[in-house]
């Protein structure tokens, strides 16, 4: 999950003609048959990696039903920019996106729940069909997990550290020794950056929301400004501008991966996405999990799945259900994402197919397993920027209690 200040949209339309049409899986024949009967066109959303890995399937799918396929890449604010899309009647067909979108989705009439199969859900992992479920309800085909960790350039560092106490007195040696020039890279910015310091927030023993009996996360329990939050805040201030040095606003999610590639540093908190950065840079690494404070909690990342949705207000709604629900269930195109980038597939199938090959995704589940699903609730919407905000301040000196307490009161007042 990379987390994107706000920018100009680049839309690339990739108009994909076809003709003819074939068989569909029988499954769903109501909505193919519904597919093949309306024709025209589908109108699909995706970031720039997973546009280029969708486009032959996309052409193929299009060929099969008879229809033209535009799969057009939105590069920044994809979310935001769905939702204001949907509601001026301009949006696609299909939208790619994280799981945790979907309760803003739900609540805005964005995207519609998909005819997923009991069969069919039984193919997924079942922490993925559980993430994109929402009010009892199924709403996205999930095609691959994800979660961070610590990726460590082994060159540098050949022993994975047990607390982040240890990666920090490494990283301080390394760059004593002029072998680096930071001693972690874990993206913060200006403006924060709650997702990749979730794990240190829980190690300190800070939570987002409590959960009701059923386990589901409650918004009236929010964790943002109590006692808890204030120590987690507390020992993250210590590794901060002020303190250590090992976090830095000036590492971004623009930054953060090539300054790792680049050999500036030997410990990179991040996902599956940086993987293949760091193969093209020739980096020796290896992952574990991102390590806790010293005497803290275990340090927990966030869980979270990327899905297909089908868009409530989108021209061809039949024809997006068989795309999502009788194509994107196919291992093949889950095995092509995997491949555009390298996250666990959630489709058991490809897992299975791209895991004999690739080490890295066991040591990705390791990190994760113990980690919480990132709360697809709509009171999150509230949580990132408010959050954010607090953790770069306390990062570059600012109070730890009065600035989490400020932010807690801001997003209190914002859920309701």
């Amino acid at each position: 999950m990379r987390i994107r200040t706000a920018g100009v949209v680049a839309v690339l339309g990739l108009a994909l003609a076809a003709s003819g049409c074939g068989g569909g899986d029988k499954e769903e024949p109501a909505a193919n048959e519904s597919a093949k009967a309306a024709g025209g066109k589908l109108v699909i959303w995706a970031d720039d990696k997973r546009t280029a890995a969708l486009k032959p399937f996309a052409e193929k799918f299009g060929q099969e039903n008879g229809v033209t396929v535009e799969v057009q890449a939105v590069s920044k604010d994809l979310q935001t920019n769905f939702v204001t899309a949907s509601q001026q009647g301009s949006g696609p067909d299909v939208v790619v996106g994280a799981h945790d979108w979907i309760g803003n989705l739900v609540q805005n009439g964005a995207i519609d729940p998909v005819q997923l199969g009991a069969e069919q859900k039984s193919a997924f992992s079942e922490l993925a069909v559980k993430a994109v479920t929402f009010n009892g309800q199924v709403y996205g085909v999930p095609y691959a997990t994800e979660n961070i960790a610590l990726i460590r350039n082994t060159e540098l560092a050949p022993e994975a550290p047990k607390t982040i106490e240890d990666l920090v007195a490494a990283g301080k040696k390394l760059k004593a020794e002029k072998k680096a020039s930071e001693i972690l890279c874990l993206q913060a910015g200006q403006n924060g950056d709650a997702y990749h310091i979730y794990p240190l927030y829980t190690s300190g023993g800070g939570y987002l929301f409590g959960t009701a009996a059923n386990g589901d996360y409650d918004p009236k329990d929010l964790g943002v400004g109590k006692p808890e939050s204030i120590a987690a805040f507390q020992k993250i201030a210590k590794l901060g501008e002020k303190g250590d040095g090992a976090l830095k606003r000036s590492i971004t999610g623009e930054n953060s991966i090539a300054t790792f590639t680049g050999k500036k540093c030997a410990f990179l908190v991040s996902g599956p996405w940086a993987i293949a950065d760091a193969k093209k840079a020739n980096i020796s690494y290896d992952i574990s999990p991102v390590p806790g404070f010293a005497g803290g909690k275990e340090a927990q990342p966030f869980v979270g799945v990327q899905a297909f949705y089908v868009a409530a207000k989108g021209k061809n709604k039949a024809l997006a259900q068989e795309f999502v629900t009788n194509y994107v269930t196919k291992p093949d195109l889950a095995v092509a994402l995997y491949s555009a980038e390298p996250r666990p597939p959630a489709l058991t199938a490809a897992f299975e197919q791209v895991k004999g090959t690739d080490p890295d995704l066991a040591k990705f589940q390791e990190a994760g397993k113990n980690g919480q699903v990132l709360p697809a609730i709509p009171a999150m919407a509230a949580i990132w920027d408010p959050f954010g905000k607090a953790e770069a301040a306390i990062i570059g000196g600012a109070d730890p209690a009065k600035t989490i307490t400020a932010a807690g009161k801001t997003i209190s007042g914002q859920i309701k």
